[in-house]
């Protein structure tokens, strides 16, 4: 049996009331450990792109949520300080061989994260259960990546930035950075949003789908996209809510404007690249 029918069975049982937190056995748990494992290995993943969009995988987000229905909080020890909760952290003893650094003192990697080759995790930084750090991928410090967010190869994540998660309902798609975006000191980006690849982003932007993205390069305004290749920052415009007796002088609100990369920005994230030798 497949890990994918397991945990559909799980699900199954589960919604109708069969399986609980008291009633699941040693085999339910054996299932649970084993769907962490793959997705700490990068076998699945909770969103895939398919025909240039992407989607959920509405099973594996299933799996996490499992692992919250079916375990019980247990008081746990990390670093001689006790915590409790459902999942223990991490192990992280996989993550030399593959030349991935994470610094102590507050990096915390929740049991069900993948974390690729190359990386560096930068103290105070927290990264999720089911999401996917690629391969190269800087986490700076005072980062958080949310539950199933999808984070690509050669990405930058500028200090105090938040990747939100996105875990319920199930069929909507996670927050999604692609390879090689960098994010400025402070982003916010959250609600299933999707950052283009290449992008540059300006610190403190924040990119959610109730905000408009102003494209200037293809002259339309999105909602929950950021296209590839853009240099983003935030700007505010005029809002309706100006009209209103109790604005003296307009109201404004925030939007995203896009624009082309240009030659300087480019070679500004490039040497950045230094910090990761």
């Amino acid at each position: 049996m497949s890990l994918e029918t397991e945990i559909r069975d799980l699900w199954q049982r589960h919604e109708s009331g069969e399986l609980s937190v008291d009633s699941a056995t040693a085999d339910d748990a054996d299932t649970l450990d084993a769907f962490l494992d793959a997705l700490e290995a990068g076998d699945v993943r909770a969103a895939e792109k398919e025909g240039g969009d992407w989607e959920a995988v509405e099973w594996v987000k299933r799996g996490v949520l499992l692992n919250f229905a079916l375990r019980e909080t247990e008081r746990r020890e990390y670093g001689g300080v006790a915590y409790h909760d459902v999942l223990p952290l991490r192990d992280t003893s996989d993550l030399l061989a593959r030349g991935t650094r994470n610094t102590p003192d507050g990096t915390v990697l929740r049991r069900g994260a993948h974390v690729g080759e190359d990386c560096i995790l930068m103290s105070p930084a927290f990264v999720n259960v089911g999401a996917r750090v690629g391969d190269g991928t800087l986490v700076d410090s005072c980062d958080t990546v949310g539950s199933c967010a999808q984070i690509g190869a050669d990405v930058k994540l500028g200090a105090n930035t938040l990747i939100g998660g996105v875990l319920e309902p199930v069929e909507d798609a996670p927050v999604v950075v692609e390879d090689g975006v960098s994010l400025g000191a402070g982003c916010r980006v959250t609600s299933g949003f999707v950052v283009g690849e290449d992008s540059v982003v300006g610190e403190n932007t924040l990119l959610t789908p109730r905000i408009p993205v102003y494209d200037l390069v293809e002259e339309e305004v999105l909602y929950g996209e950021l296209p590839p290749e853009r240099r983003a920052f935030t700007r505010y415009v005029e809002s309706s809510v100006g009209d209103h007796d109790l604005f003296d002088g307009g109201a404004y609100k925030p939007a995203v404007v896009a624009m082309d990369l240009e030659a300087e920005t480019l070679d500004a994230t490039q040497r950045e690249e230094v910090l990761r030798s």
